[in-house]
């Protein structure tokens, strides 16, 4: 399993915390000392928690749950993103959008336009538009883009989300908790780790301190997929194709159900055919006998 060693986290300046009046009391337990005004996080916690959280990430990962990694800062918006994609996973790194697991299926639905707008534009079948519905179509492609690029290729809800900044980005933590979904978090000075399922004491703010651990993260998550077996093509397509007895196939063959509440249309047998109109026939003719001796009574009368 991927490591890392208390001289790379001392390096990296993971044990600056913030100023003392930004202390959130629920993160004495992880400080060391306090120094000219800041904390000092122990870096002896922050390496066990590391451990914790790449134990459970792994399991997350090798069940093959994604991962979305968020961090909407400036000076880790660039980390998030090229971690998350060397890993393979998703990432929000501009803006979190709230109901983005709360309000899914919403969500879903922009994620729907977004994929439009791009095969359009690729296929040139705004070339037909007037300028200024193109302008408008590039518009909303841009800001779409901007804030759901590394996500969407996402069906479902995600198996955990790591989260740089757990004070910052409170509304993603908040909507996690709603859902049940197990947050992995760098949590500084002034955050509180209560919130969290697997908090990482840590400086939030410092770009080596949030690219050691977030590089770190992404290894393991690489390292667990690598491990998970791969399914054959036949297994995973068997839930998305029919039956040849119950599906598309069988009906061609004439094997449909009947329908519930549909009344079937009986065809009647040519045997039941030939007798009524034979007896249609007999009617007929001693109809015709009955009016011609009635004719003939009434001529002798």
């Amino acid at each position: 399993m991927t490591t890392i060693t208390i001289k790379e986290l001392l390096e990296a300046g993971v044990h600056f915390g913030h100023q003392t009046k930004r202390l959130n009391p629920k993160m004495k337990k992880h400080l060391f000392e306090e120094s000219n005004g800041i904390y000092i996080i122990d870096l002896q916690k922050t390496l066990k928690k590391f451990q914790e959280a790449a134990e459970f990430i792994t399991r997350v990962a090798a069940e093959g749950l994604p991962v979305v990694f968020i961090g909407t800062k400036k000076q880790a918006a660039d980390v998030i993103e090229e971690e998350a994609r060397r890993c393979e996973q998703f990432f929000v790194n501009h803006r979190w959008l709230g109901g983005t697991l709360t309000n899914f299926q919403t969500m879903k639905r922009q994620i729907k336009r977004l994929k439009e707008l791009e095969q359009g534009s690729a296929d040139g079948e705004f070339a037909n538009y007037t300028k200024k519905e193109q302008l408008l179509f590039g518009r909303e492609q841009t800001k779409l883009e901007k804030y759901l690029a590394g996500i969407k290729n996402m069906s479902r809800l995600p198996g955990a989300l790591f989260i740089v900044d757990a004070k910052k980005e409170r509304i993603a933590v908040a909507e996690a908790n709603k859902l049940k979904i197990p947050v992995v978090a760098i949590v500084d000075t002034n955050a509180d780790p209560d919130l969290i399922t697997v908090p990482i004491p840590g400086n939030d703010d410092a770009i080596r301190s949030v690219a050691l651990i977030t590089a770190a993260c992404s290894d393991v998550i690489a390292e667990a997929r690598h491990q998970v077996p791969v399914r054959d093509g036949a297994e995973e397509g068997e839930g998305s194709t029919y039956s040849t007895e119950t599906g598309v196939e069988s009906e061609a063959d004439g094997d449909r159900k009947k329908r519930p509440g549909a009344r079937r249309k009986r065809r009647p047998k040519p045997e039941a055919i030939a007798a009524r109109l034979k007896s249609d026939e007999g009617g007929s003719a001693d109809a015709a006998a009955a009016g011609g001796s009635g004719a003939g009574g009434t001529g002798d009368a």
